[in-house]
């Protein structure tokens, strides 16, 4: 039986996407997302040994995905606008630049009413205390360990409600603030915090903004944060594994209320962490 000519073209065509689809490796289709404040997954090759890249000032994440390919992958800044954005690679035959384009994302509002007044407009010595917490948790964000991640595919933290997302444009008592960097959770006061991949621990503090906060680094520049917690049960410099608990849900610090604060940052860059457990939307 002949099949029609039409039937024959839209054959061939669905061969044809179903092809690509396949050749695209695990992780690009897990992670590519690359709009202003999330992870765009770029191919760099089959050489033999993995190449180094890096987007500004920073080292990125470079893996091997499921198709032999490596593949850069870089967090995107919340401001970035949209276009063509480039990295640089190196290799054995030298440096080159790699382009990768980024979409464009809008994100929505938030209003925020705060009885503690200080955690809107802190007073000198308050900001001081600010400033000094900040360049510490800079200084985690910034690290770089060569070793590779156990899983980019994360566990969430805590099992609940997602409540504000990431992105959002706050307001604190009517004065607009910097954006939501994290993704919360609302579940209950003393909620097991665990973790979502394995990691070494590199901050336990108490802070202003944060409350009490756990840091984890996971290698290749792939770091997580929590933060509002009742309590933490890990030291700095301990090694975690995946599922292991390692603080309870609090309302310390800038929180209306029992919730949990997650981050996630890859090349000093805070991203979507809905990306990395398939809740992105």
């Amino acid at each position: 039986m002949m099949l029609h000519p039409i039937r024959m073209w839209v054959l061939a065509m669905a061969m044809l996407l179903a092809g690509q689809a396949s050749a695209e490796g695990y992780m690009s289709r897990l992670l590519n997302r690359p709009v202003p404040g999330g992870v765009a997954v770029v191919p760099l090759g089959t050489t033999p040994r993995a190449p180094q890249a890096a987007y500004g000032k920073h080292r990125v994440m470079v893996l091997r995905d499921t198709d032999d390919q490596w593949i850069a992958v870089v967090g995107v800044p919340l401001k970035t606008s949209a276009g063509e954005q480039s990295l640089r690679v190196g290799g054995p035959d030298g440096e080159r630049n790699v382009a990768f384009s980024v979409g464009a994302r809008t994100y929505k509002s938030q209003h925020i009413t705060l009885k503690n007044k200080s955690h809107v407009n802190p007073d000198p010595k308050q900001l001081e205390r600010f400033e000094r917490e900040h360049a510490e948790q800079d200084a985690a964000y910034r690290s770089f360990r060569a070793t590779m991640p156990s899983n980019v595919s994360l566990d969430p933290p805590v099992h609940g409600r997602l409540s504000s997302p990431f992105g959002l444009r706050r307001f604190f008592n009517g004065e607009e603030r910097n954006a939501h960097s994290g993704l919360d959770f609302a579940v209950p006061l003393g909620t097991d915090v665990k973790a979502p991949a394995d990691g070494v621990v590199t901050i336990v503090a108490d802070y202003f903004f944060n409350g009490k906060t756990v840091f984890i680094d996971h290698g290749q520049g792939f770091i997580t944060m929590y933060c509002h917690l009742s309590a933490t049960g890990v030291s700095v410099g301990q090694a975690v594994r995946r599922g292991q608990v390692i603080a309870r849900v609090g309302a310390t610090g800038r929180a209306t209320g029992p919730h949990l604060h997650w981050n996630v940052s890859l090349n000093n860059v805070r991203v979507d962490p809905s990306i990395f457990i398939n809740a992105y939307k």
